[in-house]
This record gives C-alpha cells, sequence and structure tokens, in this order.
C-alpha cells in the first residue's frame, strides 16, 4: 500500500498544502477549523511526514553518529544511554558504530557518518584518525572526542573532549595495593597506542616511583576484552615472579582476570589482590574478594556530552571556545 502524501491530505481536507505544513509544523497561522480538518485527514490516511524532506528543508537529518571501540562494553553503552536520553529531547536519534579498536574501520565510519549528512560526531577513538577527525571539525561538523584524546595534529586543539582523569585514577589503584604491603605487581594495561592506555600506565608507574620500587613492574599490554584479562593471567603465571597483586586498568579485562585466576585455584585477595579501573559487577558473587575499583560516571558523561552536542549544534554557539570536561574519580571497594 503506497504512503499517503502530503498532497493527498490537503484534498482531504479541502486546504493547500502550505496549510498542511503549518499544522504539522505547528504554527500557530492556522484556524482552528481548519486545524481540525487537516489533522482528521492525516489521521483518516494514515499519513506519515518524510523525515528526508523535514531534513532538506530545515538542513539537518537530526542523527548523530557515534563511534565507540565497542558497543558490547557496558561502559560505552552506558555513554551512549547518557547521550541519547539528552539528545533525544530534541529530536535527534543516534547512529551508533562499532570500530573494534581498528584505525582502519574507524576511518571507513567516519566517512560513512560524513555521506549520512549527520548533525554531529561522537568519537571514542582508536587512534591514527587525527587529520580526517579535525578536517571533519574544520568544515563545521560539531565534533566531541569522548573519553580518548587523539594525536596532536593541527585542529585537535580545537576539539571538545569529554573524558577520564585517567592518570590520576590509575595512581589510585595502584597506590591502595601499595599500602596494602604489595610490591610484586602485575599491570593489566590496555593498547599502547591509545592514549587512556598511556594515561593510565603513567599513573601506575608514578605510584611506584614514589614507592622507591625499582624493579618493572609485571606489564601485560591487551585489548581492552575479556579475553585480553584471561592472557595477562596466564603470562603473569608464566613468570618466575608471580604478581601479589594485580592492578587492571579495565574493567572487561579485570573480568577476564577474574575468571582466569579462579581457574587457577586462587582466592581473592588472600592469594591475589585485584585493582580494577572500573567496576566489575561479577567481583560480588566472590566470597570475601575486597575487590578496589575505580568508580567510573559513564552516564554522566554521555548526559554531558549530550548537553555539549546541542550547544554545538547550535548555531550561535558553534564558535565557542572548546570545551574540556575531564572527570575525576573516588576509589571504592567491593564488599
Amino acid at each position: 500500500m503506497l504512503k499517503a502524501t502530503i498532497k493527498e491530505v490537503a484534498a482531504e481536507a479541502e486546504v493547500s498544502t502550505a496549510t498542511v505544513s503549518r499544522v504539522l509544523n505547528n504554527s500557530l497561522k492556522v484556524s482552528e477549523e481548519a486545524r481540525r480538518r487537516v489533522n482528521a485527514a492525516i489521521a483518516k490516511l494514515n499519513y506519515e511526514p518524510s523525515a528526508i524532506a523535514r531534513s532538506l528543508k530545515q538542513d539537518r537529518t537530526f542523527m548523530i553518529g557515534v563511534i565507540v571501540p565497542d558497543i558490547t562494553n557496558p561502559y560505552f553503552m552506558e555513554i551512549s544511554k547518557g547521550i541519547e536520553d539528552t539528545v533525544g529531547q530534541s529530536g535527534f536519534q543516534l547512529m551508533f558504530c562499532s570500530s573494534d579498536e581498528n584505525t582502519d574501520k574507524e576511518s571507513r565510519l567516519l566517512q560513512l557518518l560524513n555521506e549520512k549528512r549527520v548533525d554531529a560526531v561522537v568519537v571514542a577513538t582508536a587512534g591514527g584518525n587525527g587529520s580526517k577527525i579535525a578536517g571533519m571539525s574544520r568544515s563545521g561538523l560539531p565534533v566531541v572526542l569522548i573519553d580518548r584524546t587523539l594525536e596532536n595534529v593541527d585542529g585537535l586543539s580545537e576539539l571538545d573532549l569529554i573524558a577520564e582523569d585517567n592518570a590520576a585514577g590509575a595512581y589510585m589503584l595502584a597506590k591502595r595495593l601499595l599500602e596494602d604491603g604489595h610490591t610484586a605487581i602485575g599491570v593489566v594495561n590496555g593498547p599502547s597506542w591509545v592514549s587512556t592506555g598511556r594515561e593510565r600506565y603513567e599513573g601506575v608507574l608514578r605510584a611506584l616511583n614514589e614507592f622507591g620500587i625499582e624493579q618493572p613492574p609485571l606489564v601485560y599490554n591487551g585489548d581492552f576484552t575479556v579475553e585480553g584479562g584471561v592472557r595477562a593471567v596466564r603470562r603473569f603465571w608464566q613468570s618466575n615472579r608471580k604478581p601479589t597483586a594485580i592492578v587492571s586498568l579495565n574493567n572487561r579485562m579485570t573480568f577476564g582476570v577474574l575468571l582466569e585466576l579462579i581457574r587457577k585455584g586462587q582466592h581473592i585477595p588472600t592469594d591475589v589482590a585485584i585493582a580494577s579501573f572500573g567496576e566489575v559487577e561479577a567481583g560480588q558473587l566472590l566470597k570475601n574478594p575486597k575487590l578496589y575499583y575505580i568508580d567510573q560516571q559513564p552516564y554522566d558523561m554521555g548526559k554531558r556530552t549530550g548537553e555539549l552536542l546541542l550547544s554545538r549544534m547550535d548555531k550561535q554557539n558553534q564558535n565557542a571556545d572548546p570545551h574540556l570536561e575531564i572527570f575525576s574519580h573516588q576509589i571504592k571497594c567491593i564488599p
């Protein structure tokens, strides 16, 4: 069955197409009688306004592109939910994309969003696409970096950024383990080419230096996945000096760490203490775990990102100074 057109609605209501348009746009320049007839015709014909036509007329698609490394990661899901809850109130929808920590795939996704004429882009970047992202921003497209910074290229200093204080959070985790008397610490880090991986590792090293630990820690650079945490524990247990504590710098990897330690019959924290960048809900299933974690605020970060996007899409605020917002942390413990 063919969809009704605005001309058919106008004919049914015995008004002009301009009058139908005014009713659809809630204009006050329509008599109550004409408004009644138009609404009755819309209901009778089951008319639905064309989103494409609206976007062409308003020069907007009402779509915002969101690129994250892994759309199944609860952390990025919460960020996305915060964005969606905020911009949705203004009629915008999100187009989600997952880069899988792949620079080339992220580049293709950026191109796709550009071709789809999205009204703004949010990127938690896998790295390596700084020039392309900066170019999109220079063309007038609002771009907000979330969670991660980019390599130093011209134009990136002009981008908005909402992120966490990664170095400080990792420092607090490592310091707590050191205060508990641990000196043999294993570090499960993310990719070194990603800003979060670099910054969090720097925080761990600062804590070790402050406590006079000269021997380099055992380090496994994972990929922010559960499997990465599993592989890290296997690598550590092949070492001549097994760690008495592990600081895992991503909650997905922490889950993998816990899985593999339990498989090996290790008890937490009596055999191995754990400190995680981000809460791992499965930790609550352990008996007396005393599992330290950084309390992240992804939903609040998403809300602030959504508010910033709405501001940037307002032409009056497009040329405002770049916005930098860094979320601080608290360290907590399960139970």
